[in-house]
């Protein structure tokens, strides 16, 4: 009959997509588990950004002073470019976040009571070379390394087709929701990994779709202002008194705040070079 060959053209187009997605797939997100089912692909338009800002802040509405939303970034859609800005906004302000309450923390000599090295370096040393700038350079190098290699992981995870299509989703280009992070149960990680770095207690699994909306639209608010947030810390302790509200609050620093790396990690490859580099 006409229908079972419709199945097997179905069935050859689903193992040729699977075939692809396991070639381009790292060696060891192969073993993971089938992958689960995708949800349909959503573009995101300029008429979704203007009715988005009217929920975030209905006061300002959307207001556009670049014409970055009106482009279309590497040869992609105007579709494709407002995913990659709305993913990289989230995935910004969720940062900014973690800094803002870090920064608060460590400026007030709040640390683990532990030791941080095999050598003895405790949290208690690295807390006592000043602000929160200066404790990221008293930091020891392979510290560093430790923390920008892992920051680099989740990069690649969070960008790897392979891996969002195993919790159902796609590339934030591609149709797929801008700020998901992929299931790390799910990817083939060879290492068992007890809790997901979203939601690791499932907070948001009996959570209804309005309720999940509402949330998104004040962690983008909530982003947005620690975004400046962590931004006037920084200039204040760069360039004290251009921050007049936080005059005597935050510790002056002298070093590259942009610099991931100091004098103290000069053993690397061109940091030695990058510090001369520097106009500051």
């Amino acid at each position: 009959t006409g229908t079972r060959p419709r199945l097997i053209r179905a069935e050859l187009a689903m193992l040729a997509l699977s075939s692809a997605s396991a070639a381009l797939a790292p060696a060891a997100l192969l073993r993971a588990p089938a992958a689960a089912r995708s949800t349909p692909p959503v573009m995101e338009t300029i008429d979704d950004l203007k009715s988005l800002a009217v929920k975030a802040n209905p006061v300002v509405g959307y207001w556009n002073p670049t014409p970055l939303a009106d482009m279309g970034f590497w040869g992609q859609s105007q579709e494709a470019t407002i995913g990659f800005l709305r993913h990289a906004e989230l995935k910004h302000g969720r940062v900014a976040m973690a800094a803002f309450v870090g920064f608060c923390l460590q400026s007030n000599g709040v640390h683990f009571p532990w030791a941080c090295t095999l050598e003895g370096t405790t949290f208690g040393d690295i807390a006592a070379a000043g602000g929160p700038a200066a404790q990221w350079d008293a930091l020891p190098t392979n510290a560093k390394l430790q923390i920008l290699l892992l920051i680099g992981f989740f990069e690649l995870l969070s960008e790897n087709t392979y891996a969002l299509a195993q919790s159902g989703q796609k590339h934030y280009m591609r149709g797929g929701k801008p700020g998901v992070f992929p299931s790390l149960k799910k990817v083939g990680i060879p290492v068992p990994v007890p809790l997901d770095l979203w939601d690791p207690f499932g907070f948001t699994a009996k959570m209804s779709q309005e309720k999940k909306d509402a949330k998104l639209v004040t962690e983008l608010n909530n982003g947005r202002a620690a975004m400046l947030g962590i931004m006037g810390f920084v200039a204040a302790s760069k360039v004290p008194g251009s921050v007049p509200a936080l005059d005597g609050l935050i510790a002056p620093y002298s070093g590259e705040v942009m610099a991931p790396f100091s004098a103290g990690d000069s053993a690397l490859p061109f940091v030695e070079g990058m510090l001369k580099a520097s106009p500051f």
